[in-house]
């Protein structure tokens, strides 16, 4: 059974504008690539166009992957809510250490050097519906921490 996807609506928009630049410039810009190749000739020795050829692979999996996500994904929007959800901002305190805040997103969006979680993470699996105020465990490659939740926004 495949994961729900989750997007924000940045998330969303964001996809949707590389999705936009895949399907027209890239798009094209790689065309137009093919075609110089082909006009130089024997194709079994040339490697501008293999590589053009791969580069056109990678670029409509991609497109293709795109387009799964946005027809499959839930957009989550931004919601008040006493516990945390995809979409909230959590504040978190780890004893002996500065607090530190994350946006948990959906695994799609996930980038945790720029405070984004994804609520399939250790950390955000433990702190998925829980409230302010509690203390969480997520077992981290690095071992077990414990979290305190000091916000939810």
């Amino acid at each position: 059974m495949s994961q729900q996807i989750y997007l924000t609506p940045e998330g969303e928009a964001k996809l949707r504008a590389e999705l936009a630049e895949l399907t027209g410039s890239r798009r094209e810009e790689l065309a137009q690539r093919l075609r110089s190749a082909i006009q130089m000739g024997d194709l079994s020795e040339n490697a501008d166009y293999h590589k053009a050829k791969e580069d056109q692979a990678f670029l409509e999996g991609r497109i293709q992957e795109i387009e799964a996500t946005l027809r499959l994904a839930i957009v989550v929007e931004k919601q008040k809510s006493d516990v945390v959800m995809v979409g909230s901002r959590v504040t978190v305190q780890e004893e002996g250490f500065e607090p530190e805040i994350y946006s948990m997103v959906g695994a799609k969006e996930a980038d945790p050097r720029n405070g984004k979680i994804s609520n399939e993470s250790p950390i955000g699996s433990a702190l998925m519906s829980r409230k302010a105020g509690e203390v969480v465990e997520a077992q981290t490659p690095g071992g077990s921490i414990k979290l305190k939740i000091v916000k939810i926004e």
